[in-house]
């Protein structure tokens, strides 16, 4: 055979060979192919499948959406029906596919214009059609069968823990011949329960401030003076020796406690006023004075009361004993005195409220704190405990305190009435 002709025989067979591409026409009501899958049990290839659609109105004249169709086959012993719900999971995931279709005869490619999503078929074996289904197991057959197995292979430890939680378990049928008796208990128990008016009152009463009225109207009210001061010792006080001084350091040198700057400022600042009100805040200042002394002697191990009245000589004995039996307490087989945390903390809301008293109920606590030796929030906290509220004050009340306009943006611990205590927090769950 010549190589002429065996060229001109593979040029027939390239030929025969080369493929056509078209797009292929969607027709009125033809589906075209249909992607399937087979996540279980695959049918034999000689299967036939059909798909249907749900009705339509007679007005349509569009094909029937492919999302909306069912694709159903069957074999002798399974039936295959298309999964809706699984369908459009892999639908809303992205799972399309582009299909082509060839033709033997005319050795054509025809692709389809839409990508198509796959049918998931789910299979039912028709034997086993006509048994019910079984009901799903309680909450106490699913423990038991739980235990059971635990029981059976369980570790160790799970066995133990098994153990233990039938040990603690509570059985509600040995419960019901006495329920009416644990109820008539609680309700008897409940009978003594405090109210909420009995709650509040005891929680007043167990306050760490000086006496006080809830119903004031009036801030000088809320702490009356003598529930602070007892009117024996402010009978007992004399501010004659003040009246006699004649400079600062004269009058400060008469005072318990001389290294206080608020008590020296407010001192200075009497010289401008006149009559009762200045009478009232020299007995004042003497005796916050007395108690800062005090205070500054509890720092100690043990009071010792001769040594109190040494360094309190500014004021009568009669305040000493009082500051002693207020807040000190005496140790058991011992004459010696000491104070506790409650009995400070006890002190230092005395001293505030009366601080409270010569600045008309708005006071400054940077200064204050600097004197204690305290933070600036530690004492705002006490002023809290006492019904003050921490904020800046307006002109016409920065006038009415003499203040200077550049204390606008100071904070004061402002006093009001009807007072009004902090209410505990809540903790957390």
């Amino acid at each position: 055979m010549s190589t002429e002709k065996v060229v001109s025989k593979k040029r027939k067979r390239d030929e025969s060979l080369e493929a056509r591409f078209e797009l292929a026409g969607s027709g009125s009501g033809r589906v075209g192919p249909v992607l399937v899958s087979f996540p279980a049990l695959e049918p034999p290839s000689s299967t036939a499948f059909k798909c249907y659609a749900q009705k339509r109105a007679k007005t349509a004249k569009d094909a029937p959406d492919e999302d909306d169709m069912l694709v159903a086959g069957e074999t002798p012993a399974v039936e295959f029906v298309s999964n809706e719900i699984e369908s459009r999971k892999v639908a809303a995931a992205g799972c399309r596919y582009l299909l082509a279709v060839r033709s033997k005869k005319t050795n054509t490619i025809s692709i389809f214009p839409s990508a198509k999503t796959p049918h998931i078929l789910a299979h039912t074996v028709k034997a086993l059609k006509s048994i019910p289904s079984s009901a799903a197991p309680s909450k106490v057959q699913y423990l038991e069968a739980k235990t059971a197995l635990g029981e059976t292979f369980g570790t160790k430890k799970q066995k133990a823990s098994i153990r233990a939680q039938e040990r603690n378990r509570i059985d509600v049928s040995a419960m019901e011949g006495v329920m009416s008796y644990v109820m008539d208990s609680i309700e008897k128990g409940a009978g003594n329960l405090l109210t909420t008016e009995d709650t509040k009152e005891a929680a007043d009463k167990n306050r760490l401030i000086p006496p006080f009225s809830a119903t004031a109207t009036d801030p000088a009210d809320i702490y009356p003076l003598h529930n602070i001061i007892p009117e024996a010792e402010w009978k007992a006080l004399s501010v004659s020796a003040f009246d006699v001084a004649e400079t600062d350091k004269d009058k400060i040198a008469l005072l318990a406690y001389r290294k206080s700057t608020w008590i020296n400022d407010r001192l200075k600042a009497l010289v401008n006023t006149e009559g009762k009100t200045k009478k009232r805040n020299l007995k004042i200042l003497l005796y916050i004075s007395a108690m800062l002394s005090f205070r500054q002697a509890t720092f100690l191990k043990g009071l010792d009361r001769d040594n109190l009245y040494e360094r309190l000589a500014a004021v009568p004995t009669i305040v000493v004993d009082s500051l002693l039996s207020r807040f000190a307490e005496t140790a058991r087989a011992s004459s010696s005195y000491q104070a506790t945390s409650t009995t400070k903390t006890n002190l230092l809301t005395h001293i505030l409220a009366l601080c409270l008293k010569v600045d008309n109920y708005a006071t400054n606590t940077k200064v204050i704190a600097h004197d204690l030796s305290m933070p600036v929030t530690e004492v705002n906290q006490l002023f809290k405990s006492l019904g003050c509220k921490i904020t800046k004050l307006g002109e016409r009340e920065r006038a009415r305190l003499g203040l200077a306009g550049s204390s606008a943006e100071e904070k004061h611990d402002v006093l009001n009435a009807p007072v009004e205590f902090p209410k505990p927090r809540l903790k957390r769950k």
